[in-house]
């Protein structure tokens, strides 16, 4: 039986994307697994995977999980997080989106 997971992505646009998706992977270094550069990056969130991508214009992350509480983590532990990191461009939360 092959598990179906759920998405959503997010938008935040900034001029500063590949630098949240730096620091954002750094960080969650420090306890998953992650693997990125200055455009993409992928980090194996508790709820499910994450991946970023940053281009001039924004930083867009798709996340996944089980279900719609695993999404709801998911989305605290980025929102929270860039709330920290991109906290002089008044950041709140990302617009998600279903897949």
């Amino acid at each position: 039986m092959t598990e179906t997971l759920k998405a959503e992505t997010g938008v935040f646009p900034t001029q500063n994307a590949s630098k949240y998706l730096q620091q954002l992977c750094k960080h969650f270094a420090h306890k998953v697994e992650v693997d990125y550069d200055a455009e993409t990056g992928k980090a194996a969130l508790p709820p499910g995977p994450a991946e970023l991508h940053a281009t001039d214009s924004d930083l867009t992350v798709r996340i996944t999980g089980e279900d719609d509480a695993a999404l709801k983590v998911a989305r605290y532990i980025i929102d929270s997080h860039l709330a920290r990191f991109a906290f002089r461009e008044n950041f709140e939360t990302m617009d998600w989106q279903a897949v």
